[in-house]
């Protein structure tokens, strides 16, 4: 890729982190399109046009008109597929050089590879989770034979389309022995671990305009902010709600969607429990205020998972600089972040009294809770830097263009 290229960034969830890299190779010269489907419920990223951003960059949504059925698996595959062709169609009209595709389910992805195809463009899977691990909680009351065939279907689409690909990022190395022992070519494969965008999401006072707004400024904050999804066990959640509901000192916030979320609400209305508070996804640009209302801030990731997914909402919690409440398995990419960096306390996925006790520390440690931000700031600073992140990208989108 000598000189400027057209460049197809697709994230389908719409996150940050992606949109910041797609700002960063139009600065660098490159004509970018930067595609995420809008019917998805997600924490939004930076998609608006900036006045500052270059004008060889695009941003833009794309839609089928109706919310994707997440949870329901067959309506959700025949709608991801037709989302794909369309994906295909105007990825192939902006005659693109490269395309780099993220966070995209199966179906999706082999629709625009086999759009690619047609074309002799280059793609690029950067993989964010293993779809057809997480599916099988999806379907788990289905028939047995059913579910057998589902599942072999769903791997078999997943993987044909990276063992195709002109390369793979992947966001941790425990992917690649999985991908490996699915014929995906050791040799495609790049390891870049996610970040946050340091430029977006900053450390800010707890008293903030949100903060105030929800009766939070004065109140100590258990946050948990971003999906709760079937990877996440809201009943931790609702523990420390439990544990706290005679304390009026105490909050325990949701920001986020997902099944998780109603459960919540479930629990919530049952129980009595006024001092949990759900919020719905909040901007971007108040996503800083909104981090800076924690004292402490929650990830949840449930054994099944493993090491096949990796919360990215703990990359923003070190930008927001909160200490961190974890309860995930040990093998997993962000506990071991967490326990690396001395940036929270972690506990088994299934601990519910290790996850209170940790929080119970937590909340009357006040000197405790400062020594587990110290190295976060550091840490960002220096892996969350998208000069050499984009770097990083740059080349394998080069070598993926000439190979």
């Amino acid at each position: 890729m000598t000189g400027s290229c057209r460049i197809v960034v697709h994230d389908y969830a719409g996150y940050a982190f992606p949109a910041q890299l797609s700002r960063w190779l139009a600065c660098r010269g490159h004509t970018v399109l930067h595609l995420h489907c809008d019917d998805v419920e997600a924490p939004r990223g930076p998609l608006a046009p900036r006045p500052d951003d270059p004008a060889s960059l695009t941003l833009q949504g794309l839609s089928l008109g109706r919310p994707l059925p997440k949870y329901r698996p067959i309506r959700r595959w025949i709608r991801e597929l037709t989302y794909g062709r369309l994906l295909g169609r105007r990825v192939v009209d902006f005659r693109a050089d490269v395309v780099l595709s993220g966070n995209s389910p199966p179906a999706v992805q082999a629709k625009l590879a086999a759009a690619l195809r047609r074309t002799n463009v280059p793609l690029i899977c950067w993989v964010q989770d293993i779809f057809s691990i997480g599916a099988a909680v999806a379907v788990r009351g289905w028939p047995a034979p059913l579910r057998w065939a589902a599942l072999r279907f769903l791997k078999s689409v997943e993987f044909s389309t990276l063992r195709t690909a002109a390369g793979v990022i992947v966001i941790t190395a425990d992917f690649i022995p999985l991908l490996a022992r699915e014929g995906v070519p050791c040799t495609r494969m790049e390891v870049i671990e996610n970040w946050a965008p340091t430029d977006g999401i900053v450390a800010r006072p707890k008293d903030n305009a949100w903060s105030r707004a929800q009766g939070l400024a004065d109140c100590f904050v258990f946050l948990y902010a971003g999906t709760l999804g079937m990877k996440h066990n809201p009943e931790l959640i609702a523990d420390l709600a439990r544990s706290w509901r005679d304390d009026p000192a105490t909050r325990v916030v949701v920001v986020g969607r997902g099944p998780g979320r109603t459960k919540l609400e479930a629990i919530k209305a049952a129980e009595g429990l006024d001092r949990l508070l759900l919020f719905d996804y909040q901007p971007f640009e108040s996503l800083s205020d909104v981090l800076a209302s924690a004292d402490v801030t929650l990830t949840l990731l449930e054994d099944f998972a493993g090491v096949m997914s990796a919360p990215s909402k703990t990359y923003a919690y070190f930008c927001a600089e909160r200490p961190i409440l974890a309860a995930a398995p040990a093998d997993n990419l962000a506990r071991r972040l967490i326990e690396r960096e001395n940036a929270g306390l972690c506990v088994d996925a299934t601990d519910r009294k290790g996850f209170l006790a940790a929080a119970h520390r937590l909340r009357h440690d006040a000197l405790l809770r400062t020594a587990l931000t110290e190295g976060q700031r550091r840490y960002a600073g220096t892996a969350f830097d998208i000069d050499r992140i984009g770097s990083r990208f740059e080349a394998i989108l080069r070598a993926g263009k000439t190979g």
